[in-house]
């Protein structure tokens, strides 16, 4: 089986390899999938993707002239798959259902130190010799403050436990609590979250058309004066825009973000001395109060080796059984 995978890092290539327990014809390219390196995929009979690997009608039905029969995606969304056309040419598709929860979680109490304690200021200007304690380095602790969970699946769940260990006083909302989460959340509504907590963190799934730009201008109007918003969700649950005044106006005290609703333009480039979107831009320039990831939250060794195993896996279901539990 000859499979061909897109946006195969450097050091993502030795587990790759290693994992491979089912003897694969590799090809691994570094880059993601793009008009100019589709053409890769010929005498391949699997693709897989990762995030922002474009796989549109137009690529698709390429993918299907080549005599590709699989399409796997080695991550848990699959917005950058057009599904409606991938069932009309009839691909046979899988996603990973989940993978290391602690990278994420670990990710967001990342930033959460950083932006309680000032971690990066400070740092940024012992870099310039510029060893001066002034007011903006002072800080409270972690245990002395209070962190909502918006979403307390698997990774809110884990962020809850860590931040919980900190000694923090967790609180969390979700649709469909948790019973293995209240031993470290205690459930309140939304708004009582909102009006609550001093850290507030992004667990929760992106549902198109019901919680699009859920941290919004109202949502941040309720906030507690000062507070520190993180996003390592989905990009669509955020209006940049609104985040933007809101660290203007000093209502929102620091924000960390992992994603963006329209990364695909510039996340995983070298965008040194070009432009790229202006909003985007502008949040990047509150630095130290906005800190900025290029969606790496899964950048770990363990996720890693979850989303090729399960990967490699699914493909195996597929050629053995015809059917995937995790197909798309």
């Amino acid at each position: 089986m000859k499979l061909i995978c897109f946006g195969v890092r450097k050091v993502e290539r030795a587990y790759f390899e290693k994992l491979n327990k089912f003897g694969y014809d590799l090809t691994l390219v570094e880059e993601l999938l793009n008009d100019s390196n589709i053409e890769m995929i010929k005498g391949h009979e699997a693709v897989m993707l990762r995030a922002n690997c474009p796989a549109n009608r137009v690529n698709l039905e390429k993918m299907k002239s080549y005599g590709v029969k699989y399409l796997l995606t080695r991550t848990v969304g699959y917005n950058h798959i057009d599904l409606e056309a991938a069932y009309e040419m009839g691909f046979k598709m899988a996603r990973v259902p989940r993978y290391s929860p602690n990278a994420i979680a670990e990710l967001a109490v990342t930033f959460a130190m950083n932006l309680v304690r000032k971690g990066a200021y400070m740092v940024d200007r012992t870099r310039n010799k510029n060893f001066v304690v002034d007011e903006y380095m002072f800080s409270p602790e972690i245990r002395n403050l209070t962190v909502g969970v918006i979403g307390t699946g698997k990774i809110g769940y884990t962020s809850a436990k860590l931040f919980k260990g900190l000694g923090a006083k967790v609180i969390a909302y979700d649709l469909y609590p948790s019973e293995q989460a209240k031993e470290f959340v205690e459930y309140v509504t939304l708004e009582e979250l909102n009006k609550q907590a001093d850290v507030i963190t992004l667990h929760c799934p992106y549902c198109k058309g019901e919680n699009d730009k859920m941290i919004n201008d109202n949502f941040i109007s309720n906030l507690k004066d000062g507070a520190i918003i993180i996003n390592t969700a989905r990009g669509e649950l955020q209006d940049v825009d609104a985040i933007i005044r809101g660290i203007e106006n000093g209502k929102i005290g620091g924000f960390g973000t992992d994603v963006f609703s329209n990364e695909k333009e510039f996340f995983f480039k070298d965008m040194t001395g070009k432009e790229i979107d202006k909003t985007v831009e502008k949040l990047i320039s509150l630095y130290p109060r906005a800190l900025v990831t290029p969606h790496i939250g899964s950048y770990t060794d363990e996720a890693l080796t979850n989303m090729i195993e399960i990967s490699y896996e699914n493909l195996d279901e597929f050629l053995r059984t015809g059917d995937c539990a995790n197909k798309l």
